[in-house]
């Protein structure tokens, strides 16, 4: 291909090294060079949110940044959250079961990555703010009430 660019970006604390074309997105090098199919694709306009990925510990838009604008950075993605072999879900991943804060789940991924920084930087966040933080991730399923309840319920105690 000649035209790659040799890249290194630690995933989910794993390292990983790749040569990619200088145009493909993060979301695709995710789904399809480490195949994290968490992350998902929707509206590839960076609109919906579904494509969620924490770097360097923000929230961004895999569907709007080429993967080597993450070269040596570290990226976490939903397959990231749990720890253990996945067995141990992460406080809000358990919220969302708790509260049936999913239904079809296409959302999920992103609104937990978006949710995640929120809750370190609003650790007892009221639901106007919870709400501000959900208005950048579009659900079409829930109606966002049990999502809301979730929220709290990780951030107690």
């Amino acid at each position: 291909m000649g035209s790659e660019i040799p890249i290194a970006v630690t995933v989910n604390g794993v390292r990983h090294q790749r040569s990619v074309e200088p145009r493909l997105l993060l979301s695709d090098f995710l789904r399809h060079d480490l195949q994290l199919t968490g992350t998902h694709v929707g509206c590839e306009h960076g609109v919906c949110g579904v494509c969620t990925v924490l770097l360097d510990g923000e929230a961004v838009r895999s569907c709007l940044m080429f993967a080597v604008q993450a070269d040596g950075g570290e990226i976490l993605t939903v397959e990231g959250l749990a720890t253990g072999n996945g067995d141990d879900l992460h406080p809000l991943q358990r919220a969302f079961r708790d509260a049936h804060a999913l239904q079809c789940g296409f959302c999920t991924p992103g609104l937990l990555m978006t949710l995640v920084p929120f809750l370190r930087e609003h650790p007892n966040p009221g639901d106007p703010e919870i709400r501000e933080a959900l208005s950048g991730n579009l659900c079409r399923c829930t109606g966002y009430q049990n999502i809301v309840e979730a929220v709290k319920a990780a951030a107690r105690p």
